[in-house]
């Protein structure tokens, strides 16, 4: 690898992988609380609820990511809306990201045993005290596997950002590649920062897992990379 490229580029590297790593912690986040009441909606609300719900879900994981960015960034000025890069990728991720975390926690709630909400019933909770005090803490923990890998899914995803001129990390390393020919060595690079944050998160993740773990009840996620 040519020596010039590793000590005058990283940097800028460097710089594109902080704004990956903001891209994906707030829509993430975003993402979480968006879905927590999606999936409540699915599952505890009326049928309006149940049904605006649905809808979103299906909306949301049934068009692209790229499609949904391209909407936001560039179809809402037809209208008079201008959002810039950073913000319309952020609405556009977690948008989408809390369509899928909704059906994680969907799956975590309902395999909660319903013999628990009606105990807690019985002992004068309302059924928002129940879900609050009984079924979250449970359902959270339990979904734990399947958030982690869309938590690595966004991650990889947000490559895509480069695409409404976000300046995150495929963006930068795009930029160098055109500067410097040098396609082959800038790409195995970013590849390689991708995969050493990936591993990262992995292990973090799989430690927070394991401690908090409930004994003998357990959900399984999309597999794992």
């Amino acid at each position: 690898m040519n020596l010039v490229f590793s000590w005058d580029w990283l940097p800028l590297l460097g710089k594109g992988t902080l704004v990956t790593f903001e891209l994906t912690v707030i829509s993430i986040f975003m993402g979480f609380f968006l879905g927590i009441l999606l999936s409540l909606g699915r599952v505890y609300g009326n049928r309006l609820a149940y049904l605006v719900s649905s809808f979103y879900v299906q909306v949301f994981r049934g068009t692209p990511m790229l499609t949904q960015l391209f909407i936001l960034y560039f179809g809402l000025p037809t209208i008079g809306i201008m959002l810039p890069p950073f913000l319309a990728a952020i609405i556009g991720m977690g948008l989408n990201s809390g369509a899928y975390q909704a059906e994680y926690f969907r799956g975590s709630i309902q395999a909660i045993k319903g013999g628990q909400m009606m105990a807690a019933r019985a002992l004068g909770m309302s059924q928002w005290q129940a879900i609050r005090r009984i079924i979250l803490p449970q359902a959270l923990r339990l979904a734990i596997p399947s958030w982690s890998n869309e938590l690595i899914y966004l991650l990889k995803y947000s490559s895509i950002a480069y695409m409404i001129q976000v300046p995150e990390l495929m963006f930068q390393g795009k930029r160098i590649s055109s500067k410097t020919f040098l396609t082959f060595e800038v790409f195995l690079v970013v590849a390689l920062i991708y995969l050493v944050v990936v591993m990262i998160l992995s292990r973090l993740l799989g430690t927070l897992e394991h401690k908090v773990k409930i004994p003998g009840l357990g959900v399984k996620g999309r597999a794992s990379l």
